[in-house]
């Protein structure tokens, strides 16, 4: 049996046992050193927002027939993609796909703040009135979809192996696990660590209800980008134990921590906040 035929045989059983794990891992955490007191009760925030991670993974299948990983088996196949094309050695190329995947959902996560259709869908992410490890898989099932489309079009071009699109897609739910995390680093490691990759008090500053603060800080997992790109924000003007987390306009727990609530939030409010350059300046005001 190959690994490529291994991999695809058990990834379900994998990937759930990862996801599982470190969701344990990430909520014994936070039950026991919270770096932020939470406002509403937790058991029903993670109830609903699992729900909905369940209930898009259902959707998922329903709507794909294909798999990431066997698309990547399709790619190798055909010879598509430039690491087919170029004869790529197999670890630099599981390499590079992981930093350019890393880059491409940098530059996703810029649309969907840019995009007002696309920024509807993403406020059920930032609608979430308190922030921890079950915030970073809650996603409107409709930017789910176009999350999974980028990423199966982002493997037809580049061509990856198997075992490169599950590393990818491993570390990329065990980044967004722990950087959503309503827990909180020494400081000396945390500024340590944020030349590397995202932590929680850096990522933290993304959901703040300001909109300044909301359009900083997109990196996934590295933060390299942000600095690069100029989205960088090192601080919150509030500390992080007193960041108002969410969207001014949704603040209702019944349609925030309700998975039919979640599902109707894009057609719902007004849109004109937080959309990245809609106006001059982003106001902190309510207009």
């Amino acid at each position: 049996m190959s690994l490529d035929t291994f991999i695809i045989e058990n990834e379900q059983a994998f990937r759930l046992s990862i996801f599982l794990g470190l969701l344990m891992i990430m909520g014994l955490w936070e039950l026991s050193a919270p770096r932020k007191a939470p406002t509403i009760s937790k058991a029903k925030r993670w109830l609903n927002n699992l729900g909905l991670v369940f209930f898009n993974g259902f959707m998922l299948k329903l709507v794909f027939p294909v798999a990431s990983t066997s698309m990547a088996v399709i790619a190798a196949q055909n010879n598509w993609g430039v690491l087919n094309y170029y004869d790529v050695s197999y670890t630099l190329g599981v390499i590079i796909f992981i930093i350019a995947m890393d880059l491409l959902l940098y530059f996703q996560h810029v649309m969907v703040h840019a995009v007002p259709i696309f920024w509807r869908l993403h406020r059920v992410h930032h609608a979430d009135l308190d922030y921890d490890t079950s915030t970073g898989a809650r996603f409107h099932t409709l930017e789910i979809f176009l999350s999974f489309a980028i990423k199966l079009t982002a493997i037809v071009l580049m061509g990856p192996s198997v075992l490169a699109v599950i590393l990818f897609e491993v570390i990329l739910n065990a980044t967004a696990m722990f950087n959503h995390g309503n827990v909180g680093l020494p400081s000396w490691l945390d500024r340590a660590l944020r030349w590397i990759i995202v932590t929680p008090d850096m990522h933290r500053i993304h959901h703040s209800i300001e909109e300044d603060e909301t359009n900083s800080n997109f990196g996934f997992s590295m933060s390299l980008w942000d600095r690069i790109f100029g989205t960088y924000k090192s601080d919150a003007r509030a500390s992080n134990e007193n960041i108002t987390i969410g969207i001014k306009v949704i603040r209702d727990p019944k349609e925030t921590n309700n998975i039919l609530g979640m599902l109707m939030i894009p057609f719902r409010h007004k849109n004109k906040h937080y959309i990245i350059n809609a106006s001059s300046k982003f106001d902190t005001k309510e207009k």
